[in-house]
């Protein structure tokens, strides 16, 4: 038997995780957390005893000893359970990006030190985690990140000038919260995704690629030193990489339906549009610099992409924030947690200045 404690209980992985470990035998729920939804009812039906809203989630995992995490907490504030998993060697299956793009290099140390196994549960992430099973880093050439390119993608600069919440929020092929869902508008979420690769696994930027797939089929792939390629094929649906982390290291049945490669299915891909959509070259820049660059990325479009789901800032102004951000943050090194989070707390003051000033 396996516990689990799932953190972001009531996001759009959260929900697919519980159906998952509710068809599971082998995986007993021992956590709930959740940003600010009471939990009560949820727990006394799935008999779980241990179960927050909102604050530290610490002190949760700490009473629950699970075996492993399953952070699908929101933005940075992810990060605290992020490195307690790491640090504690419990196995984390990690649906929160923003933690280790913010606290890569802590959370890496905190990694070597736990011993434990982190499982990406970002479609893209695992995808590649897959490709590379059985595979040494020496014989990889660079790993390709796909992008649907979100409800804009052909769109010019002048065309997005006035796009709205409503369209922004009306993405083609996935289902999933209102943050990612503007960050796959804007290509933050492969930003975010560039820098999370970066940390997983190990290569440098320049060897990690981003192309367009608009129909969202081929997840992402890996290119070999001796000219193959690999990739994970499959529809759209995030149950798939939830299933292989909490199973992991077996592969469990899905309810899904496998891919139909006799129905004429097409597979597409173009470049990316780096001059309408800039975030995933401010995120490479990011990534490049260092220190608390990625951290302040992070932050800055944190707040820009609230300002914009509160009606507070226009759509094309979300980038224009972070790249302010970064011009004016101090980027040095972080050397803690609390460093970690004064450089967050530092880059967000600098966001929300400048919505102010563009808005």
């Amino acid at each position: 038997m396996k516990r689990i404690a799932l953190l972001g209980a009531t996001g759009s992985i959260g929900r697919q995780a519980l159906e998952i470990i509710a068809a599971s035998p082998e995986l007993e729920l021992c956590a709930l957390s959740s940003g600010k939804t009471d939990l009560s009812a949820l727990a006394l039906d799935l008999g779980v005893e241990h179960f927050q809203s909102g604050g530290d989630l610490v002190s949760l995992l700490e009473a629950a000893e699970p075996d492993l995490v399953l952070n699908a907490v929101v933005g940075f504030a992810g990060c605290r359970a992020t490195l307690w998993a790491l640090e504690q060697g419990v196995t984390l299956a990690l649906a929160n990006k923003e933690s280790l793009v913010a606290a890569g290099a802590l959370a890496l140390d905190a990694k070597e030190r736990g011993g434990g196994l982190l499982l990406p549960v970002d479609s893209e992430h695992s995808a590649i985690f897959q490709c590379l099973e059985g595979r040494t880093m020496q014989e990889v050439s660079s790993i390709v990140l796909t992008a649907s390119g979100g409800p804009f993608r052909g769109r010019s600069r002048p065309e997005l000038e006035h796009m709205t919440r409503e369209q922004a929020l009306a993405h083609p092929t996935w289902k999933m919260g209102q943050k990612i869902t503007i960050d796959s508008a804007t290509l933050a979420n492969k930003g975010l995704e560039l820098i999370e690769a970066h940390f997983l696994f190990g290569l440098p930027y320049e060897r990690i690629e981003v192309i367009v797939h608009p129909g969202s089929i081929v997840h992402s792939l890996v290119r070999f030193r001796d000219g193959a390629a690999l990739a994970h094929l499959g529809y759209p649906d995030m149950r798939v990489p939830i299933s292989f982390a909490l199973s992991y290291p077996e592969r469990a049945a899905t309810p899904l339906r496998p891919l139909d490669l006799a129905a004429g299915l097409t597979l597409e891909f173009e470049a990316l549009d780096e001059e309408t959509f800039p975030l995933v070259r401010l995120a490479r820049s990011a990534g490049r610099a260092g220190g608390s660059a990625p951290c302040a990325f992070s932050a800055a479009n944190e707040i820009a992409v609230a300002a914009f789901l509160a009606g507070q800032l226009p759509f094309l102004a979300i980038a224009e924030v972070v790249e302010r951000t970064l011009e004016q943050a101090d980027t040095s090194a972080v050397r803690d947690l609390d460093s970690l989070v004064a450089a967050d707390a530092a880059a967000r003051g600098i966001a929300s200045e400048q919505l102010g000033k563009i808005s």
